[in-house]
């Protein structure tokens, strides 16, 4: 295959974006089976952030206590009790991460495991219009996209939300001036974050597109490296590697550009308004508005929040990629098998198959094809038979080969096996009567002992 003929991929375009909504339902979908230890992580994260809140206004009481007299047992005392409460949010923090993160190692194997056990139900003509190193990218590299989203998003998320819910109130009760000046800045990150995320979940589509065009290739010169030497093809498949290097190169630079644009400016505006805090409240101590130890609380607070929207950007990120995955993913689990079995399909045990087969007035044409690879064939072999069937190349003798099995969809009342419709009978029943070599053979990576 050329290199112009791999610039592109059936996967290409995804099924549209139908919105946050759809999104946030499939995450809770997948989300559902593990919403114990999930909620365990996120009450973890609220008792953290509790606690945070909590330790300022301990050391504003301690500092407004040393203003009256220093007395050394009670700040020992206020001291231990601080160190006690860190330690406790340093556990409480520990926990929810290997809580979430687990969540999101849960829904990565439940992932991967239901797009194997749904890609093995697919019939060979799917796998013959889809690129294989698309489908691997996919079931990897977008499943641990996902498993980002569901593990460092949700607790980074999870934490931003708590931390601004719990500080604010606390804020304002200090000094309702101060807390809003130091929030002024806020609206333009919210402005940010919304103008930049469209072009951010475009980015990463680019990204994830071009490293299925290059696992494809890879994928497809590892199962044909013979063919490659034998006919001298090493400086095109190098040259066609380096092309699809090169546009993963530029997709990836281009997301870099954006996210390093993006993020370091949303951290600057969040220490912004710690600058606004320590500026004008050394003014509002010396008028006498705030005390030192609201005033230290308040910055506290203030530097409470700079860590959780700073981490703003990678949630994005994360939410983004993760956006984009849920996407790529779900058109794959949304392909319904065309060859499964019928409503009402009976069993043929192993033991009771005879082995007539019958033809009658036997059809079928390959998908897009005008000329009809079978043609009224008619025939029966009776049970114990030997015939062998032939013919010139594409007279459809693989075709009819594959009919029976029933790994080509053909119409009812076509083909029978002792009598029975093949296409009413049930798959597993129908395939473990037939022995199948292929023209084309096939070794699984096993023991010979096996």
């Amino acid at each position: 295959m050329s290199p112009a003929h791999r610039s592109s991929s059936p996967h290409q375009t995804p099924p549209p974006v139908d919105g946050q909504r759809r999104h946030f339902q499939k995450l809770l979908a997948y989300l559902r089976p593990h919403w114990r230890q999930a909620t365990l992580g996120v009450l973890a994260l609220l008792i953290v952030n509790g606690v945070g809140v909590y330790i300022p206004l301990l050391i504003r009481g301690s500092i407004d206590d040393l203003q009256l007299a220093f007395d050394f047992s009670q700040v020992l005392m206020d001291v231990v009790l601080i160190f006690i409460l860190a330690s406790l949010m340093w556990a409480f923090r520990v926990g929810s991460r290997l809580l979430l993160f687990g969540v999101g190692r849960q829904v990565e194997f439940d992932l991967k495991q239901r797009i194997f056990e749904h890609l093995l139900t697919l019939e060979p003509a799917y796998f013959a219009t889809h690129t294989i190193g698309d489908l691997i990218n996919r079931a990897t590299s977008d499943v641990e996209n996902i498993r980002r989203l569901l593990g460092f998003a949700v607790l980074s998320g999870a934490n931003t939300l708590f931390a601004y819910a719990l500080t604010l109130p606390v804020m304002l009760s200090i000094n309702t001036r101060l807390t809003l000046l130091a929030l002024s800045v806020y609206p333009v990150m919210l402005v940010l974050v919304q103008l930049s995320s469209n072009q951010l979940r475009r980015q990463q589509l680019t990204v994830q597109q071009e490293l299925s065009n290059i696992s494809e290739l890879v994928q497809e010169d590892m199962s044909g490296m013979a063919l490659i030497k034998i006919y001298g093809q090493e400086a095109n498949e190098r040259q066609a590697f380096q092309g699809l290097n090169q546009r993963l190169l530029e997709a990836n630079l281009a997301l870099a550009l954006t996210r390093n644009m993006l993020f370091p400016v949303i951290g600057g505006l969040a220490y912004v308004s710690l600058l606004l805090v320590l500026w004008l409240g050394a003014d509002a101590i010396a008028k006498g508005v705030i005390g030192i130890g609201d005033f230290i609380a308040l910055i506290l607070y203030v530097e409470r929040l700079v860590f959780p929207t700073a981490l703003l950007g990678f949630t994005i990120t994360a939410y983004q990629r993760g956006e984009v995955s849920i996407d790529r993913i779900e058109s794959i689990l949304m392909i319904e098998p065309k060859i499964q079995d019928r409503q009402g399909a009976i069993a043929l045990p192993r033991d009771q198959v005879r082995g007539e087969l019958t033809a009658k007035s036997l059809n079928y044409t390959y998908p897009g094809a005008k000329t009809p690879a079978l043609q009224s064939v008619n025939f029966t072999i009776h049970a114990g038979e030997t015939v062998a069937i032939v013919g010139p190349i594409g007279s459809g003798k693989s075709t009819l080969a594959n009919a029976l099995p029933r790994l080509l969809e053909i119409a009812p009342g076509q083909l029978f096996l002792d009598g029975y419709d093949i296409t009413q009978i049930r798959l597993p029943d129908l395939r473990s009567a037939i022995a199948y070599v292929p023209q084309d053979s096939f070794l699984f990576s096993a023991l010979i002992k096996n």
